[in-house]
């Protein structure tokens, strides 16, 4: 293949269009979110992946886990936590089991503040996704994303 190889060209047009798409996705819930809830995309992420922990088995996640599912490195998402936990949104605790694991929680004044800003970040969402379906470059990524079933 050569740089100028019609399927690399593609390839690279549907890497844009996508990324496009998710941008435009991400700042119009960031903006959303941050006016009604003095929230951030990722902050949001970070209480909403929290908040389906269970005390069951396997059900606490670990910082590494909980990293790569709001796409953050573990620093950052360390970081991100003592932001929340600093603002009383979430609270850490020793791992009963290994002394050496701690397991964040979502208070319940971050429950609540998840609950209030849920319903933001589903229309902010789907406003977003109805603007980019006037793009006819992105039609086809907003199909996919809206034909994508719910997680078990």
């Amino acid at each position: 293949m050569t740089a100028t190889d019609p399927a690399l060209t593609a390839l690279a047009q549907g890497w844009c269009a996508l990324s496009l798409l998710h941008g435009r996705i991400e700042t119009h819930i960031e903006r959303a979110l941050q006016t009604r809830h003095d929230l951030s995309v990722r902050e949001y992420s970070l209480l909403d992946v929290l908040s389906r922990q269970h005390s069951g088995e396997g059900g606490h996640l670990q910082m590494k886990q909980v990293a790569d599912a709001v796409v953050l490195s573990q620093s950052a998402t360390t970081r991100l936590v003592t932001r929340l936990e600093d603002r009383g949104l979430l609270s850490r605790y020793l791992c009963p089991t290994d002394r050496r694991g701690i397991y964040t929680d979502v208070t319940e004044a971050g429950l609540a503040l998840l609950a209030e800003a849920r319903p933001t970040n589903d229309k902010a969402l789907r406003e977003a996704l109805d603007e980019a379906a006037k793009n006819p470059e992105l039609v086809p990524l907003v199909r996919v994303v809206e034909s994508l079933p719910a997680p078990a």
